[in-house]
């Protein structure tokens, strides 16, 4: 009698397949996911996105490169805080001939306690001005606020 060979199969090599292949998309998905989409730098959304990112990133020359010309000359920093990390959402935008109002969603997200870390979540506006052509921050929400609006030099 002649030994039958064992073929694998083909419903199991079929199902490893698939998995193999979802796997990979999974892995693309995640992996070309990125960055956000860079807004226009010459809008008001852009002029919030760029400013958000260098405080988020404690770059503040590059966020006062955002902010009014008096704001920015007069400027009193604002304490840092603990480090936590901060999440900006844009929501929405009124844009008039020389003002503009850009609304965001805030969260932050503090330590990673006993039961995982915890979340605030709030609303804000950015009140934007024209200065010269460019759109400039007038006002930002107090957890992106760099400069301390409190404080006057005379």
């Amino acid at each position: 009698m002649e030994a039958q060979r064992s073929r694998p199969d083909r419903t199991l090599v079929v199902i490893l397949a698939v998995l193999g292949v979802l796997v990979i998309v999974a892995l693309v998905a995640v992996l070309t996911r990125g960055e956000p989409e860079q807004l226009d730098a010459d809008t008001p959304e852009g002029v919030v996105q760029q400013y958000s990112a260098a405080v988020i990133d404690g770059d503040e020359a590059a966020a006062m490169d955002h902010l009014v010309p008096e704001l920015a000359e007069d400027c009193t920093r604002m304490p840092s805080a603990e480090p936590a990390g901060i999440r900006v959402t844009l929501v929405d935008t009124t844009v008039r001939d020389d003002t503009a109002d850009v609304d965001v969603l805030i969260v932050t997200t503090y330590g990673d306690g006993p039961f995982g870390s915890s979340e605030y979540e709030e609303r804000g506006v950015f009140d934007l001005v024209r200065v010269g052509g460019e759109w400039r921050i007038e006002s930002a929400p107090w957890p992106l606020t760099i400069c301390d609006p409190t404080v006057v030099r005379g």
